[in-house]
């Protein structure tokens, strides 16, 4: 199983970018995938997660300016994110794991992604 995560960047507070994870050596379609982030100094959180027949989870902070969604063509999610705030900055991650409904359980997500740096700055 490897996951590839892409799109991270420098940014303005109110802007945007997408995020991409390209998964390859396992049936992608099968997989619940979500989004995590590290902030400097902070423990990772869920952001959100897309379930394999396309259910979503977004944590509070994200809900109405983050969307997550997935290609199975081309074995990859994206998280496309609006509004960005100060508080986004992180290291991203993507990893394979359990959807659940109403929470994302760290310990249920088994391989990850090398992450990409998100920076929300003027």
């Amino acid at each position: 199983v490897q996951l590839q995560a892409s799109g991270g960047g420098l940014v303005q507070p109110g802007g945007s970018l997408r995020l991409s994870c390209a998964g390859s050596g396992f049936t992608f379609r099968h997989y619940a995938i979500g989004w995590f982030r590290q902030a400097p100094g902070k423990e990772r959180e869920g952001v959100s997660c897309i379930a394999s027949d396309g259910s979503t989870y977004y944590a509070d902070s994200v809900k109405g300016r983050f969307t997550i969604s997935r290609n199975n063509a081309v074995n990859t999610v994206y998280l496309q994110m609006n509004s960005l705030e100060p508080e986004d900055t992180a290291i991203y991650y993507c990893a394979t794991g359990a959807y659940r409904l109403t929470e994302m359980r760290l310990n249920e997500f088994d391989d990850w992604g090398q992450g990409t740096q998100v920076t929300v700055s003027s």
